[in-house]
């Protein structure tokens, strides 16, 4: 199986994902962290050397390579990279990822949740220039080639702009100083992720889209995003 978890910064997704690994470990699943692996790294690992693993934690943009260079560059505020060369960025490290990783361990039956993808170009690009529209993202080869195999489930972490940019203000550590964490565009973003035509690029491939509640207290959303995700692996 394949999840996508998605929404805007500062909506607990980290959270959400910590909260099911944990679990998954808990219930004696072999659970590989993508991220951990990049960060020591800074390269993918093969599809092979993974094997063994049950569950796959991945998320993009990845730390290696591609991602990299978009994570500590591309979309630090300030620097001038238009959106064009910002999303032909996001789609190549996409279409690397997808090939290396996700295709041949969803072949091998492997769970894989991830956080963002495609899902995030979508949303984010188009609203942060009048210069590229939802239809030409989805065209760029790697998000075509994304599209073309989609996940089986993507949850939407529902939240308040309101409340993620509270959440925002807290972080004492941050990778980045991305341009996409402004108010504004959070409130643009988060209509977006519940529009039913950006829904409709998952739905027309077969992918089943979940609203999780994200305004809860920490200790509550855990809890709700347990019993989803318990829901998902029970279909």
């Amino acid at each position: 199986m394949f999840i996508i978890i998605d929404g805007i910064d500062g909506s607990g997704k980290s959270t959400v994902l910590d909260t099911w690994g944990n679990t998954l470990e808990s219930l004696g699943k072999k659970v590989f962290h993508l991220k951990k692996y990049w960060q020591e790294h800074k390269a993918h690992p093969t599809a092979t050397e993974l094997m063994d693993y049950d569950v796959i934690m991945s998320a993009e943009p990845t730390h290696a390579w591609i991602g990299k260079a978009i994570r500590e560059e591309m979309i630090q505020d300030g620097n001038d990279y238009n959106m064009h060369d910002i999303a032909s960025a996001y789609a190549l490290d996409r279409l690397v990822l997808y090939k290396r990783l996700i295709l041949p361990l969803r072949k091998a039956g492997k769970l894989i949740i991830q956080d963002r993808s495609v899902s995030t170009s979508l949303c984010y690009q188009p609203l942060a220039s009048d210069n590229i529209t939802m239809e030409e993202i989805a065209k760029i080869p790697g998000n075509a080639f994304a599209l073309k195999h989609p996940p089986d489930h993507f949850v939407i972490a529902n939240v308040s702009p309101e409340e993620a940019m509270k959440r925002l203000s807290l972080r004492t550590e941050k990778e980045d100083n991305a341009i996409f964490e402004k108010e504004q565009f959070l409130k643009k973003a988060q209509a977006r992720f519940l529009d039913k035509t950006y829904q409709t690029y998952f739905k027309k491939h077969g992918t089943h889209i979940h609203l999780l509640d994200c305004n809860q207290k920490i200790a509550i959303m855990k809890e709700t995003s347990i019993t989803l995700l318990n829901h998902l692996l029970l279909l």
